[in-house]
């Protein structure tokens, strides 16, 4: 006789994830077909079993509380595995690759992003990629949203990045270091220069990412967000300030790694600063990246070593 058991089924795992992913216990039984009472009924004994509140339940959807973050997590971990069992002994085929990943606005994140689509293995997948706001970035990567966020810290910003990481349950591991450079059109005069100085940039209009509701100096993509510019945009996305940066010769401040195939028409100068500019990624603390989730790392590395840059660790 079997021996009964009282710990989670894989049913369940399976069921929890769907309904995080959807934020909604009716949505995912829709999608498994199965009854939503059944669903219900489902996540209700799996909180019993492991004894831990999963999910904030309301009208509009139901929502992960902190331990469901750390839960979900952890299930991903168990369903991938028992996919690569089931892939190599039983023959089946790959598991369906799910990633999601928030990023500030970097080129080489993006190029990383399509050398791992372009290799994966799987004949299904669902992945994402965000680029979005610093502070959104964290709560993406928070909630799970994103499996891990790219983004800077510097000795200005650190502090309170770390802090508000360290409060989120989430770490930072870095990439690499980049020197600052300006990122302009190519028809900018300052493209035939081997560095610009800040004197340059004092009479061209400084493009910067905007934080929306959290637009801190300490949230800004751009290193120097407290010097003063006579000319300021803001903008939203990667693709605008690019055609500000040929339409205005404006300019912006970043790593300095970007690709000619994804963007032809801009260059990156030197900027003449005693600046550091540390890139790394975010994850939660307890929790570790999944198969697909070190895959996209390890196309991030293989990118930024192309550009000669140095790796940390």
């Amino acid at each position: 006789m079997a021996r009964q058991t009282s710990g989670v089924t894989l049913q369940q795992l399976y069921y929890f994830i769907e309904v995080a992913a959807e934020g909604s216990i009716t949505a995912a039984a829709e999608i498994l077909f199965v009854a939503q009472p059944t669903m219900s009924a489902a996540m209700k004994d799996l909180e019993t079993r492991v004894g831990r509140s999963l999910l904030l339940r309301s009208a509009r959807g139901v929502s992960l509380t902190t331990d469901g973050v750390e839960f979900l997590g952890y299930a991903r971990q168990v369903v991938e595995q028992v996919a690569l069992l089931e892939q190599r002994y039983l023959g089946r085929p790959p598991l369906r690759r799910l990633l999601g990943v928030s990023t500030q606005h970097y080129s080489f994140a993006v190029d990383a992003f399509v050398r791992m689509v372009r290799g994966t293995e799987a004949s299904e997948y669902e992945f994402s990629l965000r680029e979005t706001r610093t502070w959104d970035i964290i709560e993406d990567v928070r909630t799970l949203r994103s499996e891990l966020g790219i983004l800077y810290r510097n000795d200005f910003n650190r502090n309170v990045i770390d802090k508000l990481l360290r409060d989120s349950g989430l770490i930072f591991r870095p990439l690499f270091l980049a020197e600052p450079h300006i990122f302009i059109s190519r028809k900018n005069p300052l493209a035939k220069k081997d560095r610009a100085t800040l004197a340059d940039l004092a009479n061209l209009p400084r493009l910067t990412f905007d934080q929306g509701n959290n637009n801190s100096f300490y949230f800004a993509e751009e290193i120097l967000s407290t010097l003063s510019s006579k000319r300021e945009i803001r903008v939203s996305d990667r693709a605008t300030i690019f055609n500000l940066m040929i339409g205005l010769n404006g300019y912006t401040i970043s790593t300095g790694i970007i690709s000619d195939d994804l963007d032809p028409e801009i260059v990156a100068v030197p900027l003449n600063v005693d600046e550091e500019i540390e890139i790394g990624w975010i994850g939660h603390s307890a929790i570790p990246l999944t198969e697909q989730g070190q895959r996209y790392l390890s196309e991030v590395r293989a990118v930024v070593a192309d550009f000669g840059v140095e790796l940390v660790g």
